[in-house]
């Protein structure tokens, strides 16, 4: 009886060993071939996105834009990849790319957000309606721009604060670049009283842009009465500066218009109201 039993054994053995050799056979290659696409695939995909960020670069690309994409490329490629590899396995790789496609779905919906400011970015990096370091209005802040990235844009106002805006909130509002152009022109309005020398005061004011060096000659520089006010006569004061100079032309006219008039005996009428109070019966 002993001998059947062994008999048994070595007839399961053998087919235990044939199964395994079959199946080695027949999906040993599929593996190898697996892996092989997946590291020559890998490889191939660091290359293909080296020289795409190259080329941006070459053609000076915002390094923002060139950051995403080459993040973006970078996904997509590897993607690609993988399902390739899991195809040579002989695995369906549609059911694969259903869940892909429901998966992306959900995600951009629960993101939504998110995606209209990298979007928004996008916009931002190829219009280029500013750039780093330019003074902005734009989204409720004003402020020089500190970095543009793929959900906000850093503003930091002339008293340092810092403030993060969402790229679609500047998108979807009016941009005012005030660096934008190499000059500016600073408006003021000044009045003096219907007593003082209207040609004397106009005088002084054209005197004090033309001495000031920071003030340009093309175009030159105008002052003319532009109103006659109710307790004024109202100058309309304009210089143009380079852009870098605006606000320190502008601080310093309203001090040299003041202490002119001061010196030369022109008044600037301010508000004034007169109190009466009813005398008390004794």
């Amino acid at each position: 009886m002993e001998v059947p039993i062994i008999q048994s054994a070595k007839n399961e053995a053998f087919s235990y060993s044939d199964m395994l050799v079959i199946y080695i056979g027949e999906y040993g290659l599929k593996v190898l071939s697996a892996i092989f696409i997946f590291i020559i695939g890998k490889w191939a995909v660091k290359k293909l996105t080296l020289l795409s960020k190259t080329l941006m670069e070459k053609a000076k690309i915002d390094q923002t834009l060139v950051e995403f994409s080459e993040s973006l490329i970078y996904f997509v490629l590897l993607l690609i990849v993988i399902l390739a590899s899991l195809n040579s396995l002989g695995i369906n790789t549609t059911s694969f790319i259903a869940v892909f496609g429901a998966a992306g779905l959900a995600i951009g919906l629960a993101l939504q957000g998110s995606l209209a400011n990298i979007g928004a970015a996008v916009l931002i990096i190829v219009f280029r309606p500013f750039k780093v370091g330019d003074y902005i209005e734009a989204g409720g802040a004003t402020g020089v721009v500190e970095d543009v990235n793929l959900f906000s844009t850093i503003i930091a106002p002339l008293d340092n604060r810092t403030i993060i805006v969402p790229n679609s909130s500047i998108i979807g509002g009016n941009i005012t670049n005030y660096s934008n152009k190499p000059n500016r022109r600073v408006d003021h309005v000044f009045g003096i009283g219907y007593d003082d020398d209207l040609k004397l005061a106009k005088e002084s004011l054209l005197e004090i842009m033309h001495s000031d060096e920071r003030v340009l000659q093309d175009p030159a520089p105008f002052v003319a009465v532009g109103e006659l006010g109710d307790n004024s006569v109202n100058f309309t004061f304009r210089a143009w500066v380079n852009t870098k100079d605006y606000w320190d032309v502008y601080f310093d006219m309203l001090e040299k218009v003041k202490l002119t008039f001061d010196e030369k005996g022109i008044s600037i009428p301010y508000p004034q109201m007169d109190i009466h109070t009813p005398k008390k019966e004794i």
